[in-house]
């Protein structure tokens, strides 16, 4: 009796070994890209590969009820990982921009950024209250970049970031390009039906 227990507590674990390892296996096939570079958390997709959300400076852009024209790129790599920055500009002086992160995969990830140059918080706290929200540290590290347009940065360089969350949709980065301080800007997760994109070529 003794014996055909043990064959079926060992036939059992087989299984559930079997069972487990189909299931990651499924999962990292569903989710091409997914893994994060060693030492930070996954930024949400793979690195951009161009399409219908590849901007350059002078293309115009139309979020919502809103036309904005891009005025520079920022690229940005971090290891094996990229994603890029476009500045926009609606005569408001608001300093918007579009971050674009996983272009060409299911997990694209477009947020419109909001300046906050008044802001005197600082990073590095797991949580941070601002504008009535409270946000949750996400995710640190340092990425070179290459910026061409109207950046106000040079052409290539390094850049610090703390990025945080609330909620699903509500960002909050802290960005510092090569030896300055740090901006501070709120970001709004976008729904890329919402965005709308005019080039010298026609919209897309």
């Amino acid at each position: 009796m003794d014996g055909a227990l043990a064959y079926l507590v060992a036939v059992t674990a087989v299984l559930v070994v079997v069972v487990l390892a189909t299931v990651t296996w499924a999962r990292r096939r569903a989710r091409p890209g997914a893994a994060s570079p060693a030492g930070r958390p996954a930024r949400g997709g793979t690195a951009p590969r161009g399409g219908q959300h590849r901007l350059t400076p002078g293309d115009r852009v139309r979020i919502g009820e809103r036309e904005y024209a891009v005025t520079g790129t920022i690229r940005l790599v971090e290891g094996d990982w990229s994603w890029v920055q476009y500045l926009l500009d609606d005569n408001s002086g608001a300093g918007q921009r579009l971050s674009v992160e996983g272009a060409g995969s299911p997990d694209l990830e477009l947020v419109l950024w909001t300046a906050e140059p008044g802001a005197t918080v600082t990073p590095g706290a797991p949580t941070i209250d601002l504008g009535g929200r409270r946000y949750t540290w996400s995710e640190t590290g340092q990425a070179r970049y290459t910026a061409i347009g109207e950046t106000g940065l040079p052409s290539a360089g390094t850049m610090r970031y703390h990025d945080y969350q609330s909620g699903p949709d509500a960002r909050l980065s802290f960005e510092a390009y090569g030896e300055e301080g740090w901006r501070v800007a709120r970001g709004d997760l976008l729904d890329p039906a919402d965005l709308a994109i005019r080039t010298a070529g026609g919209e897309r």
